[in-house]
C-alpha cells in the first residue's frame, strides 16, 4: 500500500508523517524505516525507527530513490513499513516526472509486502492525476 500525504510548504505534513513514524511502532511487528533529506528530525522519532538521510546515499532523482529502496528492502525482509517525508525535495524533482516511480513502487510495495507513505509538497490543484489515487 502506498499513500501519499500532500499540502502546501507548511501545512503539517511532516508533523503529520512523524507522528505516523511513532504510532506505527505500537502496531507494526516488522522495522520501521524513516527517510528525509536531512538529519533535522532524526530526534523526534522513536529509538525503534531507523533513521536514513536519504542524501548522503545519493538519492537525487525518483529512479536513484527507487534502487535505494530496493536495496533496502533486499538487505532487511523484516521491513514492514517505509515512511519517506519531504519525498520531491530530496529527489529533486516535479511531481508530474514521478509517474514512474510511482508505478513501480506501487509493484514492489505488493510484492514485498511493505506500505510506504510519503509526504510531498503538492497543492490538490496542481497534482498530476496519476498521484491523486494515494492521497490519505
Amino acid at each position: 500500500m502506498i499513500q501519499v500525504i500532500h499540502g502546501k510548504k507548511g501545512t503539517g505534513k511532516t508533523k503529520r508523517i512523524l507522528d505516523m513514524a511513532n504510532e506505527a511502532v505500537k502496531v507494526h511487528k516488522g522495522d520501521i524505516v524513516f527517510v528525509d533529506d536531512d538529519n533535522r528530525y532524526m530526534f523526534d522519532l522513536r529509538h525503534e525507527v531507523r533513521f536514513v538521510n536519504g542524501r548522503e546515499y545519493g538519492c537525487d532523482s525518483p529512479e536513484m530513490f527507487l534502487g535505494f529502496l530496493c536495496g533496502m528492502l533486499s538487505q532487511n525482509f523484516d521491513i514492514s513499513l517505509i515512511l519517506v517525508d519531504a519525498f520531491l525535495k530530496l529527489v529533486r524533482c516535479e511531481p508530474e516526472q514521478t509517474e514512474a516511480f510511482f508505478t513501480r513502487l506501487e509493484a514492489i510495495s505488493e510484492t514485498h509486502h511493505v506500505d510506504i507513505v510519503i509526504s510531498c509538497s503538492v497543492d490538490d490543484a496542481v497534482a498530476p492525476e496519476f498521484m491523486k489515487k494515494y492521497f490519505i
